[in-house]
Formats: structure tokens, sequence, C-alpha cells
């Protein structure tokens, strides 16, 4: 498939199509599973009228495969911060010519980027390059979850500036789009090709990801260091992972041994989750937790090991991002703890929790 630029006649849906074809439900879940719930208006979205704004914010797909017919919305938007950003900067020109200006589309500047991070001695960018480009522009699922993730990190991560900047700087998302690359090849059965890559990612950003981890799409990694997802881990879209995050096995069992992440899922830093066990769509689960039991949709789960200690009544927590822990929260968190402390003892001061 030719890249989608100004030179060729197709693009993505606009936001007008989107919102006729799938209007956002209360929860963000399957149109047929909240056939009777309230729509939300666009207008109380903070990234309402941003691109892709119905995938970003969790409504389901409006179609299994949208039509490109039109401009490309994401490049358009990198090519204008991109040139911007040379008249303020203009020591960053030659760098923003050729990591984004002298290609034609988002696919081409995304492989150019990621290929001069990951060379080395005898990995050379050009053959990198060329192994990104031909995965990613006959790929379609990728290519548009390689723009609803840049939309993620534009839309959840305070500290990305603009679409330009994900693209140019931010690891997590370079991580991520390696991985679907390899996950790709992994199927096409370049397994050693694939395990290469991932090697190389780990070096590099210092997040280890199997190729054979499915990972949906609208994902963030938000800064990426420490991140570990295995060999049978699945990733639901719309997830949100904090850096030191964990999906790993319990030991040394094989087959289905790795988490499974629902949609919409907050994963709070350092987090670590064990097992073939399923983390509910809309969980979340705080950070530096441990978690080895199945955790229930729209549910917080924390501790060492982790108890369900509230629900939810937030929409999709990795949406949100909102991490604050209220007084109500810690409150909870102490009664549990103070009532399974050993021997039966109590803390004496029980009755102050909550004052």
């Amino acid at each position: 498939m030719a890249c989608l630029s100004r030179h060729h006649h197709r693009a993505w849906l606009t936001t007008q199509d989107m919102v006729q074809r799938c209007p956002l439900s209360a929860h963000h879940c399957r149109l047929n599973d909240d056939a009777d719930a309230d729509p939300i208006s666009l207008r109380s979205l903070s990234s309402a009228h941003r691109l892709f704004p119905v995938y970003a914010m969790g409504a389901p797909d409006p179609t299994p495969e949208p039509e490109l017919d039109g401009p490309d919305p994401i490049w358009n938007a990198v090519r204008d911060e991109a040139k911007l950003e040379a008249e303020k900067e203009p020591i960053l020109s030659s760098f923003l010519y050729a990591s984004i200006l002298a290609h034609d589309c988002f696919e081409q500047a995304l492989a150019f980027v990621v290929a001069n991070r990951l060379q080395n001695a005898t990995l050379l960018a050009t053959q990198l390059m060329d192994i990104f480009c031909n995965v990613i522009l006959h790929d379609k699922p990728i290519q548009r979850s390689i723009r609803l993730d840049v939309q993620a990190f534009k839309d959840r991560d305070p500290a990305c500036l603009s679409y330009c900047s994900a693209l140019l700087y931010m690891k997590g998302y370079h991580a991520l789009q390696v991985h679907r690359v390899a996950h790709a090849l992994w199927h096409q059965g370049r397994k050693v090709l694939a395990l290469a890559l991932q090697s190389r990612v780990s070096e590099v950003f210092g997040v280890d990801i199997h190729p054979a981890a499915k990972i949906g799409e609208g994902i963030l990694l938000d800064h990426g260091t420490g991140v570990v997802i295995g060999e049978t881990a699945i990733v639901g879209n719309r997830v949100s992972l904090m850096h030191g995050v964990t999906l790993g096995g319990t030991g040394k069992e094989i087959g289905d041994r790795h988490p499974k992440v629902g949609e919409g899922a907050l994963i709070g830093a350092s987090a670590t989750i064990l097992g073939n066990i399923k983390i509910g769509e809309g969980a979340m689960i705080a950070a530096g937790s441990l978690v080895l039991k199945d955790v229930p949709p729209h549910s917080i789960a924390a501790g060492i090991p982790a108890k369900v200690i509230s629900g939810l009544q937030d929409h999709d927590p990795s949406l949100t991002m909102k991490h604050d822990a209220t007084k109500d929260f810690f409150s909870q968190v102490a009664n549990n703890f103070r009532d399974e402390m050993p021997n039966g003892s109590q803390n004496p001061d029980r009755n102050e929790v909550n004052n």
C-alpha cells in the first residue's frame, strides 16, 4: 500500500463521519452492550475536537477497518509542527527536515526515526528502515494503530507537547511501534528477526515486549522505562501503562501464562501483574501493587498482594489518567491493612482513621 500523503487521495474518516457512525456510550463500551446508555456529549471531553476524537476517547470502532479517503490529519499536524519548530530553533532545522519534512508520509517518518535510534554497527539504519517500511506500508491495522497511539500520547501525557514531539522523542511510543513490526514479523515466521528487534528495543529503550504479545490500539506507555510484557500477554485497546509495569509469568510453566488486561485499564507505576489472570475493563491497578488474582472490571486494586479496595465511578481510567489518591482511598487501604494484622491485633487508633 502506498504512503498516506499529499500525493495520494486516501486518508482517514473525518470527525463528523466518525461521530455519526459511532455515538459515545456512557462507559465507552461496545455499542451492543450499551444500547440504552445515555450518550455523552463530545463537548464534555477535553480532546473532543482533536484528531481521532472518537477512537482516542474510548468509543468503539465505527467500522472494523476504516476507509482512507481524504487527507491524513495526523501527518499534516506533524509536518506543520515540524515547520514551526524549525523556525523557532534553526539549529534543529536539518534534524527536523531529515526526520519529518523529507518524507512523504507518517509511516516513512516513523520508520526513519526509529531506525536511527536502534541502529548499531551490525544493524544499519538503512536496513532497519527497509524492514519497518516493508511491514508498515503493507499492514493497514498497523497504519491505524501508529496514529491512534500517537493520539493517545498527545491526549493523555501532559509532557507530550505535540504530535511531532511524540514521534521524535517519546521512547515509549517508539518501543510500542517497533513491537508492532516485530509482532507482524513473528506471525510471518520471521521469529529470529522479531527477537533481534525485541533485543535492540530492550537495550536502547529499556522496554522488553515479547514479539508474540498481543497489544491493542490507542496505547500509552508513559515513559516506558522498565516495562516488561510476556509472550502470552494480551493488552486491550486504550490501555495506559506507566513505567516499571510487569506483565509476567509466575514461574517455569509453559503455555498461556501471562496476564490479560482489559480495555481502558490503567496500570500504575511499578505494578507487577503475574500469571494468566484477568484485569477487567476500566480497572485501575495502584502503583507498586503485586497482582496475583483477577481484578473485576471498573474497580481499584492496590497492595502487596493486591486486593480490590473500591469501585470506579469514572469512565475508563486510562483516558482520565487520574492518579490522585483521595482521603477516602487512603482510608480504605488503612482499614484493610488494620483488619488483617497478624494475631488478630488491631491498631488502637482505628477510630481516628476517618477523622
